[in-house]
């Protein structure tokens, strides 16, 4: 991803500008559950934990952090369509509380379910793109300098 911050200057984010990783392209891949570098490897070895290394191209994925933000972006998605589905179906249909929760209750915890590992992907596809977390080859640590613990503190 490039940004240009002036005529003469050319900012490059995310590390080193000689290998392209596109974002939408690596999670679309990620998306789909193959590898965001070849899209030929899997990405995942279970439901959720993705594999230590592509086993076509050999890239790690061991490092990748998507932790709690997989599951936020499904709750938003799942919530804001359930929530418009139940106001429609409120307004067409009048069913009691029950009759709700038996249609809505299944509905969310399936498209929830169905959601979360096609999102951890593109998530972690997005991390590859833009090089975060050791993604980038260097290794993932803070760049600022905590100073020294006051002893008599």
């Amino acid at each position: 991803m490039q940004m240009t911050a002036t005529d003469k200057e050319t900012l490059h984010l995310g590390g080193d500008a000689t290998e392209e990783r596109p974002v939408g392209r690596s999670m679309r891949r990620g998306f789909l559950g193959t590898c965001p570098a070849c899209g030929s490897g899997k990405l995942f070895r279970s439901y959720v934990k993705s594999v230590d290394a592509c086993a076509a191209c050999g890239e790690r994925m061991d490092h990748q952090r998507a932790d709690d933000f997989p599951p936020y972006i499904v709750v938003t998605i799942v919530g804001h369509l359930v929530l418009a589905g139940y106001m429609m179906t409120d307004m067409i249909l009048p069913l009691t509380t029950w009759q709700h929760l038996a249609i809505w209750t299944p509905i969310t915890l399936i498209s929830s379910l169905a959601l979360l590992q096609p999102i951890k992907g593109a998530v972690i596809g997005l991390q590859w793109a833009l090089r975060m977390h050791g993604f980038g080859g260097q290794e993932d640590a803070p760049e600022d300098v905590l100073p020294a613990r006051d002893p008599s503190a």
